[in-house]
């Protein structure tokens, strides 16, 4: 794909997302997916938990390529744990643009949970 062509974020979310949900129920042989969807949520947030840990280690003493892998791994799963909880990647950011603008300190304040 040129420069030109090159899709925005959102859209490659978007995509990856479409991808995640149409694998929910492929065989599980077949697809790393459809295998988390079979293990369940407690699988799901565990990948979830450990990418998060390795791009962190990757921040600290990895490359900028350890760090941008190990993000897409996290992004990747957390995906994957939006549609096991009937979340849509609009939702996310539909909160992100609620929260641009407003402090950090503010917000976390003003959270009911």
């Amino acid at each position: 794909m040129s420069d030109s062509q090159k899709l925005s974020a959102g859209e490659v979310i978007e995509r990856v997302f479409a991808v995640i949900q149409s694998r929910r129920t492929a065989d599980p042989e077949q697809s790393y997916v459809a295998k988390l969807f079979q293990r369940g949520m407690p699988k799901i947030a565990q990948k979830v938990g450990e990418e998060a840990v390795e791009v962190a280690i990757a921040s600290v003493s990895g490359t900028k390529e350890e760090v941008i892998g190990e993000s897409a791994d996290v992004l990747f799963h957390l995906m994957v744990m939006w549609a096991a909880q009937g979340i849509a990647p609009e939702d996310v950011t539909d909160e992100l643009a609620r929260r641009e603008g407003v402090s950090g300190i503010v917000e976390k304040k003003s959270r009911n949970w």
